[in-house]
């Protein structure tokens, strides 16, 4: 989920009170572990590190290699809580959240959290390059090769008609608080569609899988890294091109997305107290392939932690310029 531009959200809106009530929920749900460091550090030299859980195969890979390196070099306790992104910035200010450890844009959040509260820093670039935008099957793409061109999309608006859009072509999207440009998208471009949410990640994944199979048309916001991409190699449809400024009134977006650079945010107390873990947050760099490593593994079943450890085993060195 860039620095180049304001980019639509979809916020949830919230009372304080349902923060703090949604914020101690999920900490209710978080896995806290407490092991010996490798290198013979004390857990109280680290002490307790609160990691936000957004929702997407790619960000639990991230997180579940930070949070072996954390308990297992550094002897730190690691309470991951599953949080919406928005959500999950809310939680610097009141202690709950520590470390989002992949951040797509959200402008509007980096100003209020980093800017006018000065609750949260910038940690640094994870490494990662993320692009999102609207795909179709493969299939879709060898036989209609002009639907990769936005401006023809309404020609096959019928094909990609279904009984949730209402007689209007379908984009399916996957959680409504992804980042997304998409509704603007579809009325500024002048489109005979309706942006219909899938609800996750997985449902999208699951649509695009069924699309190919089946050969069903399909249409959809899709995103890299990602892992499903080597299964599935999905063809990008080329909107407007993306020029700085073009996205800068979210309900006047007729643009492609903009390419993000991945970063990593923490609290600002985080920041300056100088834990081990901290440090390592702002160190912490891999790559797309490193990601997609991880969740491939995760998604056949791996638990978060194993894939982490088969991934941070072959990785030594690298993992070991994180902790110096």
């Amino acid at each position: 989920m860039t620095k180049a531009g304001l980019i639509l959200k979809r916020t949830i809106p919230t009372l304080a009170g349902a923060v703090a009530g949604a914020l101690l929920l999920a900490g209710c749900g978080g896995a806290s572990v407490n092991q010996a460091a490798a290198a013979g550090a004390s857990n109280a030299s680290c002490g307790t590190v609160n990691v936000a859980m957004n929702a997407w195969v790619g960000y639990t890979a991230n997180a579940a290699v930070y949070s072996y390196v954390a308990k297992e070099k550094l002897g730190c306790s690691v309470v991951q809580k599953d949080l919406s992104e928005q959500i999950s910035w809310q939680g610097f200010g009141s202690g709950e959240v520590d470390v989002i450890i992949e951040n797509w844009g959200h402008e509007d959040l980096v100003k209020q959290y980093i800017t006018d509260q000065a609750v949260a820093v910038d940690a640094g670039p994870t490494g990662n390059e993320g692009h999102i935008g609207w795909y179709v099957p493969p299939w879709m793409a060898e036989k209609y090769p002009d639907i990769t061109d936005s401006k023809n999309l309404n020609k096959y608006a019928s094909l990609l008609a279904t009984s949730e859009s209402g007689g209007k072509g379908q984009v399916l999207d996957g959680d409504p608080a992804f980042v997304t440009n998409d509704e603007a998208l579809v009325k500024n471009l002048g489109l005979d569609y309706k942006v219909v949410f899938s609800g996750s990640e997985a449902a999208l994944i699951q649509s695009f899988r069924s699309a190919e199979k089946n050969k069903t048309p399909l249409l959809g916001y899709f995103y890299e890294p990602q892992w499903f991409l080597s299964e599935v190699p999905l063809v990008k449809v080329n909107l407007p091109k993306w020029t700085p400024g073009c996205d800068s009134d979210p309900e006047k977006v007729a643009c492609d997305y903009p390419d993000y650079k991945l970063n990593k945010i923490i609290s600002k107390k985080f920041a300056d107290s100088g834990s081990p873990a901290a440090k390592l947050a702002k160190a912490f760099t891999w790559t797309n392939d490193d990601q997609d490593a991880v969740a491939t593994d995760i998604q056949n079943g791996m638990k978060p932690e194993e894939a982490a450890k088969k991934w941070v085993d072959t990785h030594s060195q690298q993992v070991q310029a994180w902790l110096q």
